[in-house]
């Protein structure tokens, strides 16, 4: 080797290691694209500090394709593009009546059971196996262990996504105590732990952000909480809740922090034409007036400083989840702005959580998706018997958005696709290929260095 090359390959050597000890991406020293040095580079196994999952709900290829395409243009890209690891997963869920037989279409609740408790249940379940059996969690097992614990969510926060955290139910619709009807077992009233929303003041994490305050206002029918609401039980139990962003902004480390933003779920970023049979006139979208803040960003990023400075003296960090959940409920009304708008703003989430790892090179960041959705691009002289909507994007042009996965007026379907997963930081080499969601929990737990 001659003296020249040593001194390249000592040069690359010492970029690695920068990036390495930075948390910063490597570049790559080819003018060729040959990436081969920083993906290995970014390859890293052991343990993490603090686990950061970011989940776009219905966010499939096709729906990041058209966010990406409206908001940079084709030849763009988007923050949860430049994660260096990245593969896909399968999403299926369990027959409720007969679980040795995969259901091809999940919903959120079973899917989001399976990367929180590693195991398969039927569509409709938090958190349960089909016989009932609660499971426990990543956020049960990582606050256990000691870490700080989050979850945030732009929906109510007893919606399936942000409960199968935290709350152990037979049917998501059971949020609050007057929800009960298809859970009899987890009714307090007959001995059970109580809803969605009371499972979660007692699971007790740290940060709870989003909508869902009419549930949490909702008055407890049994155990020593009686004829108080939700809210109160979280105030008992020592959580400062917030109900707008100055008190989000004004939220200090010290206290756990309960943020109850709307009665429902938080207003969507963006408005636009809703898509129809026979198309629309080309439009862009337009930021939605009636806004009320916080912003999904605004909501992340002080979860991550709250968790950060609330672990800074222990050597055990936190786990945080964000999620974008009106991705998949606009894809659901077939409303294309409302669907790009919210997976342009949980785009800014995943900006500041990946911004939070340039800094601390022990944290993992993943980003998913629960299960692929209905939209599609298809050629704008496409005679679609669905509902289409045709934006102009980022590059000027025409793109036709096709929804048709049942009849119009009817509330849009998921699809069985498997979707992307994409992460950087300890362990997030274990995402690539085609994985299971359920092997998501593993490589989190794993991760965490908790065990089940």
């Amino acid at each position: 080797m001659t003296s020249k090359s040593r001194l390249i390959r000592r040069g690359v050597v010492a970029v690695a290691a920068i990036g390495l000890l930075t948390g910063a991406a490597v570049p790559t020293l080819a003018s060729n694209g040959d990436r081969t040095s920083s993906v290995r580079s970014a390859i890293k196994g052991g343990t993490a500090r603090n686990v950061i999952l970011l989940i776009g709900d219905g966010m499939g290829d096709s729906e990041i394709t058209i966010a990406r395409n409206y908001s940079k243009g084709a030849a763009g890209r988007l923050a949860l593009d430049t994660l260096p690891l990245t593969g896909e997963y399968t999403t299926y869920a369990l027959t409720k009546a007969d679980p040795s037989k995969p259901d091809y279409v999940t919903d959120s609740a079973a899917s989001g059971s399976g990367w929180s408790t590693g195991h398969k249940t039927y569509n409709g379940a938090i958190s349960v196996t089909p016989d009932g059996k609660p499971q426990p969690t990543v956020l049960e097992l990582a606050k256990k262990a000691g870490f700080r614990t989050g979850d945030v969510t732009t929906a109510e926060l007893g919606d399936a996504t942000p409960a199968v955290l935290s709350a152990h139910v037979a049917d998501r619709s059971c949020e609050g105590p007057a929800d009960m009807a298809n859970c009899p077992l987890q009714d307090k009233v007959n001995g059970g732990p109580g809803s969605i929303s009371e499972q979660q003041v007692q699971t007790g994490a740290d940060v709870y952000l989003g909508g869902g305050k009419a549930r949490f206002a909702q008055t407890i029918k049994a155990g020593p909480y009686k004829n108080k609401t939700v809210i109160d039980q979280a105030a008992a139990a020592g959580y400062n809740v917030v109900t707008d962003a100055p008190g989000l902004a004004a939220a200090k480390p010290g206290k756990r922090l309960l943020g109850l933003f709307a009665d429902s779920n938080l207003p969507l970023e963006q408005t636009g034409p809703l898509a129809k049979v026979g198309g629309t006139e080309p439009a862009r979208c337009t930021p939605n007036t009636a806004f009320t803040g916080p912003h999904l960003t605004d909501m992340a990023g002080k979860a991550i400083s709250l968790l950060d400075a609330q672990s800074a003296h222990s050597r055990k960090g936190f786990f945080l989840q964000i999620e974008g959940a009106s991705i998949d409920k606009q894809d659901h009304a077939a409303n294309p702005c409302g669907q790009i708008g919210e997976n342009v703003e949980f785009d800014k989430a995943v900006k500041a959580s990946l911004d939070y790892a340039r800094h601390h090179s022990d944290t993992l960041v993943v980003v998913t998706a629960d299960h692929g959705h209905t939209s599609q691009i298809v050629p704008p002289t496409t005679d679609s018997p669905g509902q289409t909507a045709t934006l102009i994007t980022a590059d000027g042009a025409q793109m036709k958005i096709n929804y048709a996965t049942t009849k119009p007026g009817v509330s849009q379907e998921h699809t069985g696709t498997e979707v992307r997963i994409a992460a950087q930081g300890p362990q997030a080499a274990n995402v690539v290929g085609v994985t299971d969601q359920t092997d998501l929990f593993r490589t989190l737990t794993r991760a965490l260095g908790v065990v089940h």
